[in-house]
């Protein structure tokens, strides 16, 4: 596993990952992650958590996710589109709503997320 900076707007993260692709979308899941509620909310469509995700996205995110295993601003290990990371994150979480339901395990408890602080890595901009 390699070391990765991931990049999106004023957003960045340093994280050890397989691949820079599953760096990016552990950015997205970093930021996105006090939204998963919306896969326990029997009220809501598909299409309704589709839009909150999007509207989260837009923001808070760049439309691109910039991996770089050199240092922050640089994109040499790759450059991902946030559009489809969202996709793939969206169908990834729809995936494991539908295997605790399957399996008759009650929705999972969400807690709210802390605050972004200092000393969280979404809470640093980038140095650009």
């Amino acid at each position: 596993m390699s070391k990765y900076y991931v990049t999106c707007g004023s957003q960045h993260l340093i994280i050890v990952a397989e691949s820079p692709e599953a760096a990016a979308l552990r950015l997205l899941d970093e930021l996105l992650g006090e939204h998963v509620w919306i896969y326990d909310d029997a009220g809501l469509t598909e299409q309704d958590r589709r839009d909150h995700l999007v509207l989260e996205a837009l923001l808070h995110l760049g439309s691109r996710v910039e991996v770089s295993e050199r240092g922050v601003g640089r994109c040499e290990a790759g450059s991902f589109g946030v559009p489809e990371l969202l996709d793939h994150w969206d169908r990834l979480m729809t995936a494991i709503s539908r295997l605790f339901i399957a399996a008759g395990l009650a929705p999972r408890r969400v807690f709210p997320a802390p605050q972004a602080g200092a000393d969280s890595p979404l809470s640093r901009k980038s140095p650009r």
